[in-house]
This record gives structure tokens, C-alpha cells and sequence, in this order.
């Protein structure tokens, strides 16, 4: 079992360069993995029901431990991703299908990633795991709220059938991963370290499907959808943490919350537009780049905040 768990681990260190090395070869062999996007959904939803089982009592405790640093990176997550995707999709001038995507991934909450990335940046991984798990729940109602405001314009919206969307995927595999675990605890400790590798490589073969199924979108507006996720993503991270000293937040806090704001559930993404906007592909590409792209900005984004040291930065809390 040791072996395994370090394999596990070598997989998650390595999880950006399994992301790059398979959404390439969907480049290349599109027909081998384009029959992924049929499961989707049901990938996502296993990712939600390891999620469930990972949470406990203390996760939620960091809540009333922190009330205002979690208010601040949920505020944050709805308010600053949204936004700025509106912003980039005008500046750019997007086409429809493209400035949906891309208003989408920014309308999801937090990814589990940035949990392990606050970790690695020395930040509050606590208050991290709060806010994912807030945002998370909180997801049914905002994400297809705030969507439905920012990109009706583009094209129509059905923001109650999205609803539903998120509760089967989201909300009902986190309660079933919750309920597991309450009634078999020890069962579950022993499944919980498996968990991580089939979280990596339901999240590789979903990237990969729309990868296969969008490489002509891909080849004819890759390069703008990449330039636009990069300039989102790194205006998260950058928001984020200074929406945190704003509200003089500690450093540590500062971290996790612009690392919070920054990545995305960039898989729910996927699975709506998949769900949603089947009959224009490319609007899953800014989830799917979106994916590719935060886990690998963000392990640089986390080894250099862990290179230094707060004593380095003057006034610091």
C-alpha cells in the first residue's frame, strides 16, 4: 500500500504534465477519446462524491473560526471571476459561443486543486477548504444566477434547467460522499487515499474529451481562448489577494483566498457546457484550457510564495 500512495502522490505532483501530455495526444488522435464527453457528467459527479467524503465537521467549523475571511473569498470567488470574465469577453470582443464559455468557468466556485496549491504556498489551507466548500454549496444558486445575468445577452440562458444540472452533479454526490462516510467511517478512511488518483484521472479524461471533440474550434481560436484564461486566471490571483488587504486579512489568508478567487471548478464548467451548450462545443474550451492552464500557474504561483518568507515582507500580519 505504501507504494501505491506514493505513486498516488507522484501522479498529483505531476498532475499538470499528464493534463499537457493527454490534451496533446487528443490533438493528435481526436477519435481515440472524443467518446469520453458521454461521461462527463458522471466523471464530475465521482470527483463531487470524493469530495463528500473528504469533508468533515471541521471543515465547516473553519466557518465560524474565520467568518471573515471566508465571507471575504466567497464574495471574492462570485464576484471577482465573473466580472472579470464579462470584462475580457467585451475588451476582446469575443464571438458568442467563446464569450459564453468564458463567463461560465468564471460564474463556478472554487476548485479542490486550490486546497493542495494553498498548501504547497504555505498559505491558510483551512481557511481554503472553507471557502471551496462554501462556494460549493452556495454553487446551485449563484452559478446559474450570476450566468444568467452576465451572458443572456450572448445567447439564451436557461438558468433553471442549470439549477437542476448542479444539484445532480454538485450538490447530491458531496451529500451521497458525506452520508458515506458518516456511516462507514473506517471504510472510508481507506478509500479517501485512493481518492485523489481518481480525482486526476477523471479530470484528465474530461479535458481530453472536449479537447477531441473541439480540435477544429481549438485550431481556429486556441490562441485567443488561451490568451484570455491566462489574463483571467492571473487577475484572480491578483484580485483576490488584494481584495484580502483591503480587508487586512494575514498573510497566510491573503494566499489562500487569492488562490481561491484565481482557480476554478473548471470540470463543472465542462460538464454544463457539455450538458447546456452541446450543439456549440467551443463553449467548453475556456473550462477545458481553463483546467489545463490554473494547474499550471498555480504550482508556480505557490512555489514562489513558499520561497518567501514573511519576514521578507515588511508589515506583515
Amino acid at each position: 500500500m505504501t507504494a501505491f500512495l506514493r505513486f498516488t502522490q507522484f501522479i498529483q505532483k505531476t498532475f499538470a504534465l499528464w493534463v499537457v501530455l493527454f490534451a496533446g495526444i487528443a490533438m493528435l488522435l481526436p477519435d481515440a477519446f472524443v467518446w469520453l464527453k458521454a461521461y462527463i457528467t458522471w466523471m464530475l459527479g465521482i470527483i463531487m462524491f470524493g469530495m463528500g467524503m473528504t469533508m468533515t465537521v471541521n471543515d465547516f467549523k473553519g466557518v465560524l473560526q474565520s467568518p471573515k475571511a471566508v465571507g471575504i473569498g466567497v464574495l471574492a470567488q462570485f464576484i471577482v471571476m465573473p466580472s472579470l470574465a464579462y470584462i475580457l469577453c467585451k475588451l476582446f470582443q469575443l464571438p458568442a459561443e467563446i464569450a459564453v464559455g468564458v463567463i461560465l468557468v468564471g460564474c463556478c466556485p472554487g476548485g479542490t486543486a486550490s486546497n493542495v496549491i494553498t498548501y504547497m504556498a504555505k498559505g491558510n489551507t483551512a481557511l481554503s477548504v472553507a471557502c471551496t466548500s462554501v462556494s460549493t454549496l452556495l454553487a446551485p444558486i449563484l452559478t446559474p444566477a450570476i450566468f444568467y445575468l452576465l451572458a443572456s445577452q450572448w445567447l439564451k440562458i436557461d438558468a433553471a434547467s442549470m439549477f437542476i444540472s448542479i444539484l445532480q452533479v454538485v450538490l447530491v454526490p458531496i451529500i451521497l460522499g458525506l452520508m458515506t462516510r458518516s456511516v462507514s467511517k473506517q471504510k472510508v478512511e481507506q478509500y479517501i487515499q485512493v481518492m485523489p488518483l481518481i480525482s486526476v484521472v477523471a479530470i484528465v479524461a474530461i479535458v481530453t474529451a472536449i479537447i477531441a471533440g473541439s480540435k477544429a474550434a481549438i485550431l481556429q481560436s486556441g490562441a485567443l481562448i488561451l490568451a484570455v484564461v491566462i489574463l483571467h486566471n492571473a487577475l484572480g490571483y491578483l484580485f483576490g489577494f488584494w481584495a484580502s488587504r483591503l480587508f487586512q486579512l494575514p498573510y497566510a489568508d491573503s494566499k489562500a483566498v487569492a488562490i481561491e478567487v484565481g482557480m476554478q471548478n473548471s470540470g463543472l464548467g465542462v460538464a454544463l457546457a457539455a450538458l447546456h451548450f452541446a450543439a456549440s462545443p467551443v463553449t467548453a474550451v475556456p473550462s477545458a484550457i481553463f483546467s489545463l492552464w490554473h494547474n499550471i500557474s498555480g504550482p508556480a504561483l505557490a512555489t514562489y510564495w513558499a520561497s518567501r518568507n514573511a519576514k521578507d515582507i515588511p508589515n506583515e500580519k
